[in-house]
């Protein structure tokens, strides 16, 4: 049984006889796609299928910077 990512990796550049760079860029992908979205900052939501849904809560980016704010003014 796959343990981690690691061992996923592994797994499959031996099954599929593949180099395990080439496996490791194909598996950490979608999660770098997902990151430069939610960067982006358009609120969009981005849907990996069989994997879900993930969105950003407008809400809780205010709130996120208002903590910001309140902490570099204690400072």
């Amino acid at each position: 049984m796959v343990r981690d990512k690691k061992d996923l990796i592994y797994l499959l550049a031996n099954r599929y006889d593949l180099p395990i760079e080439v496996v490791a860029r194909v598996v950490t992908y979608q999660f770098k796609f997902v990151k430069e979205i939610m960067t982006k900052g358009d609120f969009e939501t981005v849907r990996l299928p069989y994997f879900g849904k993930f969105s950003v809560n407008k809400n809780r980016v205010k709130y996120v910077t208002e903590l910001k704010n309140k902490s570099n003014a204690g400072e």
